[in-house]
């Protein structure tokens, strides 16, 4: 198997992942928002605390976005780059989080 394909074979691993999590805060499920997550993760975020730093800051911004979000929750990427090999995977991605009953977005930020 040649390098290109192992790339590719490993982005969509990563992409997996990244759906299963978006999957999992439609569904507003703490532990499986998480458990892709290290417990050094460092987060940079809209809506203050700007930067989280540890796996129970990070579990705390949540409680805020689901405060001021209705159901259905949606949460979906407008552009995501994937950039993976066999050690270490990066992913830069702009989510938009919309309230359909107030027509607004509500949250945008980028993660990598």
């Amino acid at each position: 198997m040649d390098q290109r394909q192992n790339s590719s074979e490993d982005e969509t691993a990563v992409r997996a992942v990244v759906e299963t999590w978006l999957a999992a805060i439609r569904r507003r499920d703490i532990e499986g928002i998480l458990q892709n997550h290290s417990p050094d993760i460092v987060m940079f975020d809209v809506p203050p605390p700007f930067q989280s730093r540890g796996l129970e800051a990070y579990r705390t911004t949540w409680d805020l976005f689901y405060s001021w979000t209705s159901d259905p929750v949606l949460f979906n990427p407008t552009e995501m780059s994937i950039t993976a090999g066999a050690n270490v995977a990066f992913v830069v991605a702009t989510m938009v989080a919309l309230d359909l009953k107030q027509t607004r977005n509500l949250k945008t930020w980028t993660s990598a």
